[in-house]
């Protein structure tokens, strides 16, 4: 998905490895609806670098995934949930 600045995005770091998109999107949204998940991989070697973006439709899902979310466990790790940019 293309994103022009509508949704609301979060930055999700300390990832499992193995992660995938469906996973991490099934996780988050217990928070509100999530709209797009973007795992970063390194360019060179295609393998998952450890975080991705989340991003929500609105103010309040990305907020209650940062209050409920971060510091949670998903898939063995204890993962970091805030803003993706500065507020």
């Amino acid at each position: 998905m293309a994103s022009g600045r509508s949704g609301y995005s979060l930055f999700v770091g300390n990832l499992p490895y193995q992660t995938t998109e469906d996973e991490l999107g099934n996780f988050f949204s217990r928070a509100g609806n999530v709209v797009n998940i973007r795992i970063v991989s390194d360019r060179d070697t295609g393998r998952p670098k450890g975080f991705a973006f989340c991003e929500f439709d609105d103010e309040q899902g990305a907020q209650r995934a940062i209050d409920t979310l971060d510091g949670t466990e998903f898939n063995g790790r204890s993962i970091r949930v805030n803003w993706a940019n500065s507020r």
